[in-house]
């Protein structure tokens, strides 16, 4: 290969293909579109799964699991590692679990876990926390502060509801 046929044969402004302009484009008359059939229409396209009438992969495989779109994403901490990573009478909330790389990610709730053991006095604010946990932690002389849930507001009745 030579350095000059490199870029032979690519066009910087290649012309656009005018279809219907007649037979002697070669792409006159059904402009590339065929004879009948549902794609012959002007404004048709395919769906992304459309496979030309056979029944879609994503329809043949089977579905298997369960996803709750309404879940929350609950991260968790052993009471060992916060034993090795915080010092004595150091607090220890979401913020500084995600400064020291111990709660990692996005989450919605955090859960303190009692793996581990505790031999400092620490002050923990997260969501929830285990029974081994908090025995754990009361234990060190440590204090637990727990983060209250979110409830959202329930809809108020309308009043043709509230009338009957």
């Amino acid at each position: 290969m030579n350095l000059a046929e490199v870029n032979r044969g690519i066009h910087k402004h290649k012309k656009k293909k005018r279809i219907g302009r007649g037979p002697g484009s070669g792409h006159g008359k059904t402009s590339g579109r065929g004879h009948k059939g549902q794609g012959q229409l002007a404004g048709w396209s395919a769906p992304a799964i459309f496979e030309g009438g056979a029944s879609p992969l994503i329809r043949r495989i089977p579905k298997r699991g369960f996803h709750n779109a309404f879940g929350k994403t609950v991260a968790s901490v052993n009471v060992g590692a916060l034993s090795a990573a915080f010092a004595d009478g150091e607090e220890v909330t979401m913020d500084s679990l995600k400064a020291k790389d111990l709660a990692k990610g996005r989450y919605d709730e955090l859960k303190i876990l009692g793996g581990g053991e505790l031999t400092k006095k620490l002050k923990i604010t997260a969501h929830r926390f285990s029974a081994s946990a908090l025995e754990k932690i009361q234990k060190a002389g440590g204090e637990v502060n727990v983060i209250p849930k979110k409830v959202a507001p329930r809809p108020a009745k309308s009043r043709k509801a509230a009338g009957k």
